[in-house]
């Protein structure tokens, strides 16, 4: 056969095996989970900025959850679909340590957001009164610089120490691996134990500390007289006002009041005596918490399913010598980690009126602007 034709065939066969129907079918469904990523989170970061009613300090630990996620979405995601797409590494060395320093820090920034936000809303219901004069907009852009220095200074050791990329044969090609892989365990504990899983057990402790709390209230709730926001709005991140959260046993939360909202701020219902309204406030008061709830399994059900099966992976792999993982399995637990970002600015504004509000507004605004 001429060898012009025989490289030819060699070509078209290399470029029908990168553009099979799987891969596109592939690239496309990542995509568009990356720009979703993106819209979502920037509607999230847009309604903050222009919306009077939230510029609250509580929202800007959420709205620096939404600008990490949004790295992740613009700086992570598209370069990590070209990984995929060629199966091997192309981009070069340089490129290879960047991208890996933006994903690990942006990944941990924001599992160290969700430990942040389980903390507020613990001190916000169980230390009301002191907390909400703490609770500033000074103290949330420290706590913002705090995460994010803590994030570098748990990426940063294992990137600088891991075994750098080198080119092999592969299928009588030269490809090269862009991944993070350490000759010593101590790296692997520290990265993985710093990024993941202190914060996840700080989670599992703080969110289980403040459903305790909203059941004692509950329990404590048969001779209520007054009505005032608390522990439903403390459960779901960014609903609680400062100065209406008090724990007290007198007290019932209504989650359609937003805390945001300067006319129902420091706004009391008087009950009357009579067993019927009782009876009813007690209803509308258990379906609330059971919303509550709701949620809260909401965000300890997708962290934990989006991470762990992860970090369990990098643990196991980095561990233990003879144990590795396909590329095909490595990607899928990357990217279900990667959808976390895609999650978390749903779960944790959706059950707010006021980015509702602000969403409505915002969607028609878009819409006009692209078409």
């Amino acid at each position: 056969m001429d060898p012009i034709n025989c490289s030819a065939v060699d070509l078209s066969d290399v470029l029908a095996s990168r553009m099979s129907p799987s891969k596109i079918l592939l690239s496309l469904t990542l995509s568009i989970l990356a720009v979703a990523t993106t819209a979502i989170n920037s509607m999230v970061i847009t309604a903050i900025l222009i919306t009077r009613k939230l510029h609250q300090p509580a929202n800007y630990l959420i709205c620096s959850l939404a600008v990490t996620d949004l790295l992740v979405a613009v700086l992570v995601m598209p370069v990590s679909i070209v990984y995929i797409a060629e199966e091997t590494w192309v981009l070069g060395p340089i490129v290879c340590h960047l991208w890996l320093g933006v994903d690990v820090t942006c990944c941990t920034c924001s599992i160290l957001h969700l430990a942040a936000i389980a903390l507020d809303r613990y001190r916000a219901i169980t230390d009301a009164v002191a907390y909400s004069q703490k609770r500033t907009y000074k103290r949330a852009i420290i706590t913002i610089f705090a995460l994010w220095t803590l994030s570098v200074l748990v990426s940063l050791p294992p990137l600088v120490w891991r075994k750098f990329p080198v080119e092999h044969k592969d299928r009588e090609r030269e490809v090269m691996d862009c991944l993070i892989e350490h000759d010593h365990v101590a790296f692997t504990v520290y990265s993985t134990f710093g990024a993941f899983y202190i914060p996840l057990t700080l989670i599992l402790i703080l969110y289980y500390k403040i459903y305790k709390a909203a059941e004692t209230l509950r329990n404590r709730r048969g001779s209520s007289r007054l009505v005032k926001q608390t522990v439903s709005n403390v459960m779901l991140p960014g609903l609680s006002s400062d100065k209406d959260i008090a724990l007290s046993p007198d007290t019932l939360c209504p989650v359609e009041k937003s805390f945001s909202d300067p006319s129902t701020d420091g706004e009391r219902v008087r009950i009357t005596s009579s067993s019927g309204d009782l009876i009813k406030v007690r209803r509308n008061t258990g379906a609330r918490e059971r919303r509550a709830a709701l949620t809260l399994g909401l965000i300890l059900g997708a962290f934990v399913i989006c991470w762990l099966p992860f970090f369990l992976k990098e643990v196991i792999v980095n561990i233990c010598p003879t144990c590795s993982t396909s590329d095909v399995l490595a990607d899928f637990l990357t990217w279900l980690g990667y959808l976390n970002s895609l999650i978390n600015p749903l779960i944790y504004t959706i059950f707010n009126e006021d980015f509702k509000k602000a969403f409505k507004r915002l969607i028609p605004l878009c819409c006009s602007n692209i078409l």
